[in-house]
């Protein structure tokens, strides 16, 4: 898996973890979506990874991916960021995965 930065995403991220210490993470958020096929992506900035997780390849950023939730995903990603809807962006070659994907700050 490889994931790709935009300079966009890089900066408005950069603002966002401003000063704080943790792990960037790409969470496959399943709670609530009620089978784990319709989970949800978001970005999610922890203090602690979870055993499962996994480091993935970027342009920038470190970022780690659930092991065990990678089949939901795609080999090559881009992380965006749509300035006129305030949010990051998830999208590969073949299909926008998230056009509305979140950030939290869990630390």
């Amino acid at each position: 898996m490889y994931i790709v930065w935009t300079d966009r995403a890089a900066e408005k991220l950069s603002d966002k973890i401003q000063g704080k210490e943790g792990h960037l993470q790409l969470k496959y958020d399943t709670d609530g979506c009620g089978c784990v096929v319709s989970g949800v992506t978001a970005l999610w900035l922890v203090d602690e990874l979870e055993e499962d997780n996994q480091k993935v390849e970027t342009n920038g950023v470190p970022l780690y991916v659930e092991k065990s939730k990678m089949i939901f995903l795609d080999d090559i990603m881009t992380i965006d960021f749509v300035v006129e809807a305030n949010c990051f962006q998830l999208k590969s070659p073949n299909q926008i995965l998230n056009p509305r994907m979140s950030y939290f700050n869990k630390l």
